[in-house]
């Protein structure tokens, strides 16, 4: 009997190591373009995060404006880049992947370059020359990233198979978090050395081979190449393969009324879907909206000398754990998979409610993580599962759009909280920090809660548009 249980673990775990370890080696025998695209993502990210997470102090520093303004001007292009795809997200759709890449990744080039060159050959000051060629800057960066965004899901769509899609999102997302946790190890040093211009410039350097990436890699040839052999093993037939291609020689007005007649805000299931996940998407926003006040203010030693270190952890949580996640659950039911992550989502948020120490802290994080590694992958793969055929970036553009609202109403009352549970200037036996995350907690776990009693009309036809 002992060898029995013995020979049951063992085949236990083999299930285990082959569920973790097979998605990996399916994505790895993908196609160029698709290699070109993650490569292309991960320096994207890098750039993106090493310019925005010192945006505010370059205004403030190098244009002459104000703490408020400075702030402003991130407000802007973060809110400007999400509803820039939701007008732009078509782009992908009405061009190709390879264009779309490359126009975007041009624009933000020249959007860069704008923003670093500002304070050189500009006049300081609210308003003045500096500020206007640097707010051009941004716009150029708000336009390349509308386009880029919803390109890049749409590529994985279009260079995965069933087999390898859910892997596909999920190294994708991982990626992205990878590229927002770079500049904490090489701006620094750079910063240290030639300023915070000095980072802009790397970082537009590097835009420079992020579109060198997809001209060389992402070749035409590449791309027909991979999709031609998706087309092979996911076994789509010849009649499938024509639509595809009568859909796409239909004139401008035809086009038009197709958008029309599928556009995503139609459908009621799906605005439903993206916008009852705002509650637990607040929790996004505190990151960088509550922890680091949180940290720094309710916390001694440590954790207050190194709050940086706590607040920039979620990244390399989700690097980490949302491919290992996934390999182990792309099997299971989208659907329930959302209920599931974004109930563990919140639910930590409960044990910050237990008090300020280090022990509930990185519980928090951990777990919130894993968490956001179980459901924001696979609801970025649904999104583009159920888009007909040439309308995966609009879909893509509009399921991103309640995260700009998250992120506008999470900021309109989370200053408000701070002031009142966790004060500046007082002792900290006078916050009261558990009450305002007792708060946060009840409001996140609306999301799985809706997504629950939700579920018997969502399972309706949930996968039918992705089918057709």
């Amino acid at each position: 009997m002992t060898e029995n249980s013995g020979q049951q673990s063992n085949g236990f775990f083999k299930n285990i190591f082959k569920e973790l370890t097979q998605p990996f080696i399916d994505l790895a025998h993908t196609s160029r373009a698709l290699f070109g695209l993650n490569l292309s993502y991960v320096i994207e990210g890098m750039t993106y995060f090493g310019i925005v997470g010192l945006l505010a102090i370059f205004f403030n520093q190098y244009v002459g404006l104000d703490d408020i303004d400075a702030g402003r001007m991130v407000g802007v292009l973060t809110a400007g880049i999400t509803i820039a795809m939701l007008f732009l997200g078509a782009t992908v759709d009405w061009i190709g992947l390879r264009k779309a890449l490359l126009i975007a990744l041009s624009l933000m080039l020249v959007g860069r370059v704008l923003l670093t060159i500002s304070p050189e050959i500009g006049s300081p000051g609210l308003w003045n020359s500096a500020h206007t060629l640097s707010m051009l800057g941004i716009l150029g960066i708000i336009l390349g990233y509308g386009i880029y965004q919803p390109a890049a899901y749409t590529g994985v769509k279009k260079l995965t198979t069933p087999k390898t899609a859910a892997m596909g999102y999920a190294m994708l997302y991982a990626l992205m978090n990878l590229g927002g946790f770079l500049p904490g190890l090489i701006s620094p040093p750079i910063r240290k050395t030639f300023e915070i211009t000095g980072v802009f410039w790397f970082m537009t350097i590097f835009t420079v081979v992020g579109i060198a990436i997809v001209y060389f890699i992402i070749t035409k040839k590449a791309m027909n190449e991979a999709v031609a052999k998706i087309k092979e093993e996911a076994g789509v037939t010849a009649e499938e393969a024509e639509e595809e291609d009568e859909l796409s020689s239909m004139t401008t007005k035809e086009k038009l009324y197709y958008y029309y007649k599928n556009f995503p805000l139609r459908d009621l299931r799906f605005l439903f879907f993206i916008f009852i996940l705002i509650p637990v998407q607040t929790l996004f926003a505190h990151n960088w909206l509550t922890l680091p006040l949180y940290t720094s203010r309710a916390f001694d030693g440590f954790v207050q000398d190194n709050f940086e270190f706590f607040v920039n952890l979620n990244p390399i949580l989700i690097f980490i754990l949302t491919p290992m996640v996934t390999a182990l659950t792309s099997k299971k039911n989208t659907y329930h998979m959302m209920i599931i992550g974004t109930f563990i989502m919140a639910f930590p948020t409960f044990i910050l409610a237990l008090g300020p120490s280090i022990e509930t802290l990185m519980a928090y994080l951990i777990i919130m993580t894993l968490g956001e590694a179980m459901w924001q992958p696979r609801f970025l793969q649904w999104v583009a599962e159920i888009a007909p055929k040439n309308m995966t970036g609009i879909y893509m553009g509009i399921g991103q759009f309640p995260w700009f609202l998250t992120k506008i109403v999470t900021s309109l009352y989370s200053g408000w909280f701070l002031m009142k549970y966790v004060p500046a200037d007082v002792p900290q036996s006078m916050m009261n920090s558990e009450m305002m995350w007792l708060i946060y907690g009840g409001i996140a776990v609306i999301s799985p809660l809706a997504l629950l009693l939700a579920k018997g009309w969502m399972m309706k036809g949930f996968k039918s548009k992705a089918e057709a």
